[in-house]
């Protein structure tokens, strides 16, 4: 195969999934520094009082997860620490965060081309949290506010807190609602 036909070919993959990506727009109207973090794609970073950092998160991902981290510092290479949702010392996550944490739980193009998504305590509560979707006419909003809220996961086999969104939506992930 040409060099150009190879070209054509992963400009069109990379096309298909960004068209298939869901947008997260992840905002902190906290009126403290949170850094968010968002695995397995994402990473994460600071997110000063009233900034978003918004990311694309490939069509099929399954068990992904947004959480906010409070009270981090970090060096020039990423390395650091936060005293709540901590991700084994770094900036750019690739673990899940350490207790306590408020989880924005998600699946993405799952059965039948639906999202699920939920809000979790199950791993303790540091972050008011709102969970959203922006866009397909779903309008299935999440909102946990202190740890024994109505709309979170409050122990592993509490099936009745997952909602479910058309696949293809984009989502709001807000801390401090």
């Amino acid at each position: 195969m040409s060099l150009k036909k190879i070209s054509l070919l992963s400009l069109f993959t990379l096309c298909l999934i960004s068209a298939q990506a869901a947008r997260f727009d992840i905002v902190n109207q906290c009126s403290y520094t949170v850094w968010p973090a968002a695995t397995p794609s994402g990473g994460g970073r600071q997110l000063n009082s009233g900034q978003t950092w918004s990311i694309d998160i490939p069509a099929g991902t399954s068990a992904g997860r947004v959480w906010g981290r409070t009270g981090c510092s970090f060096d020039g290479s990423g390395r650091g620490s936060c005293q709540t949702g901590d991700c084994g010392g770094a900036l750019s996550c690739s673990l899940s965060g350490k207790s306590p944490v408020t989880y924005a739980e998600f699946t993405l193009n799952a059965g039948n081309n639906q999202d699920y998504f939920d809000i979790s305590v199950i791993d303790g509560f540091n972050i008011p949290l709102q969970f959203a979707p922006t866009s397909n006419g779903c309008n299935k909003v999440l909102t946990c506010q202190q740890y024994s809220c109505p709309d979170a996961y409050q122990f592993p086999s509490d099936g009745t807190k997952l909602v479910s969104c058309p696949g293809g939506t984009n989502y709001r992930v807000v801390f401090c609602p």
